[in-house]
């Protein structure tokens, strides 16, 4: 339990230097304060001359009030990690600007805040700041959390206009799309599969081909042509996207005429994918 708890904190300690690298070197340099408490605490130093790591320590201590009142304990310690550590370690990273274009390093440093922001939903921690409203919002106005996260940092993007110019505001957008791609990426597009579905009248020698060469179960499924009205067996098989040629050129070899769906898909759990088993 311990390891566990150390090496969950060494990650979320990993995400936090991330971000702060991210507003100290790449965004805030170029006054792209891309929502979220950290973009406004860019918005605020340039305004106010405040502190970016003072404005993310006073909000987040005011955000966590209100999440332990509203979400409960549970919401409360995954997040208290993350919120207090941030204004610190924004605090000791030097704000330096690493890269001198600004499309560039808004690129850069958006990506670097998305991959940042998925490591510490994995291990069921935030950085606090505008991840908490939303969630306020979904328990209490069952609004989607992805509206209410558009609509806290929509408002803090908007301010941009106000105090900084068009550029800025429209670099806080597209920094809001690459993080929130980068984010997609990390969370379903590592995770690629194939899902086939083939029908064939040599089903079965290709069944046995695709667990013999590749390696892959083959599920067989009943099914009826409306037109004919003839059921023919169809199978459906799911693989690594590594072994998609193979099975292409083993229906080729057995059926040239075989029809074939193949489709894409990035969550899949069980024997063989989620965890090993010695028949697969």
């Amino acid at each position: 339990m311990i390891k566990i708890w150390i090496k969950k904190l060494l990650y979320i300690t990993l995400a936090i230097f991330i971000i702060a690298i991210c507003v100290n070197m790449f965004l805030g340099p170029h006054n792209i304060a891309a929502g979220g408490l950290t973009g406004l605490a860019i918005i605020l130093e340039q305004w106010l001359g405040l502190s970016r790591s003072m404005v993310i320590l006073i909000g987040n201590g005011a955000l966590l009030f209100v999440t332990f009142i509203f979400l409960g304990r549970e919401v409360f310690i995954n997040t208290v990690i993350g919120a207090f550590m941030l204004p610190f370690v924004i605090g000791i990273i030097p704000q330096y600007t690493l890269i001198n274009d600004t499309m560039l390093s808004m690129m850069v440093g958006s990506a670097l805040f998305g991959v940042a922001v998925s490591i510490l939903y994995f291990n069921n921690a935030s950085s606090g700041g505008t991840a908490i409203p939303p969630l306020i919002l979904k328990k209490h106005f069952n609004l989607n959390t992805s509206i209410g996260l558009f609509i806290t940092d929509g408002i803090v993007v908007i301010l941009c206009l106000w105090v900084f110019d068009i550029d800025a505001f429209f670099y806080a957008i597209a920094s809001i799309f690459i993080t929130s791609a980068a984010m997609n990426y990390i969370e379903n597009g590592t995770n690629k599969k194939k899902m086939v579905y083939i029908i064939s009248d040599v089903y079965e020698a290709i069944a046995k081909d695709i667990m013999h060469d590749i390696g892959r179960g083959v599920t067989i499924i009943p099914a009826t042509g409306a037109f004919e009205q003839k059921e023919k067996p169809m199978l459906m098989v799911t693989m690594d996207t590594r072994n998609y040629q193979r099975l292409l050129n083993i229906v080729k070899e057995r059926d040239s005429s075989a029809f074939m769906i193949t489709d894409t898909v990035s969550d899949v759990h069980g024997r063989g994918f989620t965890y090993e088993s010695g028949s697969v």
